[in-house]
């Protein structure tokens, strides 16, 4: 039979353990958790990114429509000033 002195060696052995263990995970969560945050940040850009491009897509869509038709010079402009007024709004949404 062991002791009670060596059965409590045992436990105190075990608890260190633990506790080591316990503070590698604990650090290993935090290395995850600030992963995790420039993930999402990044995404975050992406999204934006995609967002703008998809909006630089339909204006040259656009464009390319306009291009074939016979409207007047000024018509255009008015669209294109709508257009970018359009975009502005956008762009301000997206900094809020």
């Amino acid at each position: 039979m062991s002791s009670v002195a060596d059965q409590l060696n045992n436990v105190l052995l075990k608890t260190a353990r633990l506790i080591e263990l316990c503070n590698a995970l604990q650090e290993e969560n935090e290395l995850l958790k600030l992963e995790n945050k420039h993930v999402k940040a990044t995404l975050d850009r992406a999204k934006i990114n995609e967002a703008d491009l998809t909006e630089k897509l339909r204006v040259l869509k656009l464009a390319k429509s306009i291009e074939g038709t016979s409207e007047k010079t000024l018509d255009i402009k008015q669209k294109i000033n709508e257009f970018v007024r359009e975009i502005d709004k956008c762009v301000v949404l997206l900094k809020k």
